[in-house]
């Protein structure tokens, strides 16, 4: 009896060993913070350092704002540190995808936890194609990047719209006030990521027609207001676990209140 009463204590110290507990508003915090500071970076330091080479394009017009490809992916040191931070902020995204899984088991219908499934594949797919698209840079493998950066885009826009319709609608649970809050920033983000990614492919086809001056700008702008509010929703997870803290240990990943 002595040693069964021994291995049990052992094997529940074994299922409840932490490896990292940390607030979840500092994870919010990082898994935005890092990209959003490098991209702020890359676009500033292309204009100031590469500003020619930075706005050209394939007819030769004037231009003032760089694209995202060429701003995070053709020059140095923008390249690097773009890949560092996408490199660093990568596993804690992961992290807080599976943490999304768990809230949504908690407070949705369980008639709709396969969707619940599928925004987080989504959300994985995202990650995964902002790494490949970042080191796979359109200077030096265009076709990966371009089909990553489509991808990106792509399951950006579906996860977005899935993990607010799913809170909004499919919730069984009452919101409190953050979540409450976050749903309503989500909408308008929501909304205002579809209305950019609509007008910089407006702008993207119409330079590439009439090659005027200033057009590939405004495309640019509004790549970065697409991008930009994609950051702002990720965001919103400070919100959704306020109180909570993100714990890694030997049975997974999981949420837990703060105490």
């Amino acid at each position: 009896m002595a040693s069964e009463a021994r291995y049990k204590l052992l094997y529940e110290e074994y299922e409840t060993t932490t490896f990292v507990n940390v607030p979840f508003d500092k994870i919010a915090w990082v898994t935005v913070g890092l990209p959003f500071v490098a991209f702020i970076f890359c676009v500033f330091y292309s204009v100031l350092y590469n500003f020619e080479s930075a706005t050209s394009s394939h007819c030769h017009v004037y231009n003032v704002l760089p694209s995202i490809s060429s701003a995070i992916g053709n020059f140095s040191p923008q390249r690097e540190i773009w890949q560092f931070a996408v490199a660093l902020h990568a596993l804690p995204r992961f992290c807080v995808a599976a943490a999304y899984l768990q809230y949504h088991k908690e407070v949705l219908y369980p008639w709709a936890l396969s969707m619940s499934v599928v925004a987080c594949l989504f959300n994985i797919i995202e990650n995964f194609a902002l790494i490949i698209l970042s080191f796979w840079t359109s200077s030096d493998n265009y076709p990966v990047h371009k089909v990553s950066f489509i991808t990106f885009i792509v399951a950006s826009e579906l996860y977005m719209l899935l993990a607010w319709l799913l809170n909004k609608r499919c919730r069984r649970h009452q919101r409190n006030i953050a979540e409450t809050k976050s749903l309503k920033w989500k909408k308008r983000l929501v909304l205002f990521n579809i209305s950019c990614i609509v007008t910089a492919t407006y702008f993207f086809i119409r330079h590439n027609m009439w090659c005027e001056n200033y057009v590939y700008s405004l495309f640019a702008f509004f790549e970065y207001m697409v991008v930009l509010s994609n950051m702002a929703f990720h965001m919103m997870a400070k919100l959704d676990f306020k109180e909570r803290n993100l714990v890694i240990s030997k049975s997974g990943v999981s949420l837990q209140y703060d105490r």
